[in-house]
């Protein structure tokens, strides 16, 4: 039973990195001793199938528990607190960026083509996350939504430094999926983020493996760009986008400084995740 209670707790706090941007639920599970034994499960599911489904219940159940607790500070933030919290948000997800920077030519050196992936995935990208409400009208939260809401989230995991709640803000998916996870709404969010979860990493996990093996650089120069536009895009006011900042206007002194406070130590939560990320991996 005690068993049961620890591996609910560290599926609790595993959670957060599903909620938070610049925290990673991967390095949390490192951390907690159960990455491994998860990984392993995915890659070789058919062994030791019974038992690891069993001790990975409990995971779950934490998992589900995490994310509905968690969901409501971070839901009434940003509804109270926009500006403020969607620049803590920007400074996490930029702590991140050294790391992705040196992992970036660990294999091989920066050379033009690389830096020619990094400036045109940022320019391309960011057009067309800007003006995605623009070209296809709002993203609905429905049940086709959500799975490509998991499906980001699960390609969170499979690719290294990606962070799927900035891409799901610009969709305008992340309040309504907080709303979902407060809810416990099982069917209607739950559920298709998790189909969309499954399929993403049965479809682009080898896919992504072998890019990885053959063309390390290339992929990272290729998220990072994405990283730079979605991250500046958050902070940049958008009306044709509903969970966007519409406008600084009205934004007074404490407004401000809060914001750079919390962009600050963002920029902090960010290094430290990445530092844990080089440690646990």
């Amino acid at each position: 039973m005690a068993s049961w209670i620890s591996r609910i707790i560290k599926g609790m706090i595993i959670a957060l990195g599903f909620i938070l941007p610049g925290v990673s639920g991967g390095v949390l599970a490192a951390i907690l001793g159960i990455y491994e034994r998860l990984i392993g499960f995915l890659a070789h599911i058919r062994e030791n199938f019974v038992e690891n489904v069993l001790f990975f219940i409990p995971v779950g159940i934490g998992g589900i528990l995490g994310i509905a607790l968690f969901s409501f500070p971070v839901d009434f933030l940003l509804t109270h607190y926009q500006v403020p919290v969607l620049w803590g948000f920007a400074g996490a997800i930029v702590g991140t960026l050294p790391s992705l920077w040196k992992e970036s030519s660990k294999r091989s050196s920066r050379d033009t083509a690389d830096w020619l992936w990094l400036i045109g995935t940022f320019i391309i990208s960011g057009f067309f996350l800007y003006s995605l409400n623009d070209l296809v009208g709002t993203l609905p939260a429905n049940f086709a939504s959500f799975i490509l809401a998991g499906a980001l989230i699960a390609l969170g995991v499979l690719v290294p430094g990606l962070s799927p709640s900035n891409l799901l803000l610009i969709l305008g998916l992340y309040a309504p999926m907080l709303t979902g996870f407060k809810k416990l709404d099982l069917a209607g969010t739950f559920l298709p983020i998790a189909i969309g979860g499954i399929l993403a990493i049965l479809l682009f996990s080898k896919a992504m493996d072998y890019a990885l093996k053959n063309f390390h650089s290339r992929v990272y120069h290729f998220i990072i760009g994405i990283v730079l536009s979605s991250t500046l895009l958050i902070l940049i006011p958008n009306p044709s986008s509903k969970e966007s900042i519409i406008s600084y206007l009205g934004a007074g002194f404490g407004t401000w400084a809060m914001a750079a406070l919390l962009f600050v130590l963002g920029i902090w939560l960010g290094l430290w995740m990445s530092k844990l990320e080089e440690k646990y991996k």
